[in-house]
């Protein structure tokens, strides 16, 4: 008899499995798929170099308690992410900043130069509803058709102006010459990749795996007393309010013999071709190496569940599930999947803490 069932052995399911399995938990984790990891599965590939195979994960956070609790499980290689956006001809740093401006306008413009050139061109959008009021009342609408609008298409098959706010709140707009792409406290990587760190994170005597598993395939046949469900929470409940929309991504991938490809880690392509992005794996891990492997990532309809679609039709269909799932009994849902939420990896790491939390003490009032 195993105390918890944990579907799904990404972020989410499988902190919980390593917190409550230190408490004496007997826990079986189980996968559809082959590895444990969930996205931020890595490997190296036949040249050697560690690839993500969903995909670049690159790891951020202001919660040292996150921070601190995954180095129990990993080293970590310092590394800041960097991102240039191809426009107008130009690689210039996203989010838009200082010199992003200066670049491509031909200017030479100072911090608070920048600030009245930007409040010169933004538009006072009130109520601030939708991605496209987000932008155009930082930037104004040529910055936004230049840097948003078509990525946005691309990655979302969604014109900004259907997109919740959310979606654009993320990636903020600097007057200085910051050309990180996130300022967080922790940025690090994993100094021996993602799937090294899962495997020390669920070495525990207590957790068992099971990999290429379907929920539905052994819910009758092992014998266990609480559910922690990370997979798609409409897939749960057999879709009795409509299928949740996603949007997946088509990844190809490409090794080049010759030491570098592009001047950083991932360059976006918001204005032309039909990806959204190229990330070069060799900036993320720092391997040396005289040949590079690339991910260009095709946004799709069809494929594996990778972005909950932030609209406002799909959040009430959310709540509808959501309830269910708060009428029944043993069964915890969580992660991005579970929650239909566009979560980060630290958050959904926080997520799974904080629900840990929350059953132990739950079974101290029992």
């Amino acid at each position: 008899m195993y105390n918890f069932l944990i579907v799904g052995c990404g972020f989410a399911g499988a902190v919980l499995a390593e917190r409550l399995a230190e408490e004496g938990k007997k826990v079986l984790i189980i996968d559809k798929r082959n590895h444990i990891g969930g996205n931020a599965y890595d490997y190296y590939n036949d040249e050697g170099i560690l690839v993500h195979k969903y995909g670049p994960h690159i790891f951020h956070t202001n919660s040292e308690e996150v921070f601190r609790y995954l180095s129990r499980f990993t080293e970590w290689r310092p590394y800041e992410h960097r991102v240039l956006g191809n426009v107008d001809g130009c690689l210039v740093p996203i989010p838009i900043n200082l010199t992003t401006i200066n670049k491509l306008y031909g200017v030479n413009l100072s911090s608070d130069e920048v600030t009245e050139f930007l409040e010169a061109r933004c538009e006072n959008r009130k109520p601030v509803l939708t991605s496209e009021d987000v932008v155009v009342n930082a930037v104004g609408k040529e910055l936004y058709e230049k840097f948003f609008k078509g990525y946005s298409k691309k990655q979302w098959d969604l014109d900004p102006s259907e997109l919740d706010a959310s979606v654009t709140a993320r990636v903020p707009t600097r007057t200085n010459c910051d050309d990180r792409y996130f300022t967080d406290t922790f940025q690090a990587m994993p100094k021996h990749g993602y799937t090294e760190m899962f495997t020390k994170m669920l070495s525990h005597p207590n957790i068992s795996i099971m990999l290429q598993t379907d929920f539905r395939d052994i819910a009758e046949l092992i014998p266990f007393e609480r559910i922690i469900y990370t997979g798609p929470i409409d897939c749960y409940f057999d879709y009795c309010y409509g299928k949740l929309p996603y949007r997946s991504i088509d990844f190809r991938f490409e090794t080049l013999h010759q030491e570098t490809y592009q001047p950083t880690g991932t360059v976006n392509y918001p204005m032309s071709n039909l990806y959204t992005r190229i990330t070069e794996f060799k900036y993320l891990t720092g391997q040396k190496s005289d040949k590079t492997t690339l991910v260009y990532e095709y946004p799709t309809a069809e494929g594996d569940p990778y972005y909950p679609i932030p609209r406002k039709q799909n959040q009430e269909i959310y709540n509808q599930y959501k309830k269910l799932a708060e009428e029944t009994e043993n069964v915890y849902f969580t992660g991005r999947l579970g929650t239909y939420k566009y979560y980060n990896m630290d958050q959904v790491v926080a997520q799974s803490l904080a629900l840990f939390r929350k059953i132990m003490k739950s079974e101290v009032h029992v």
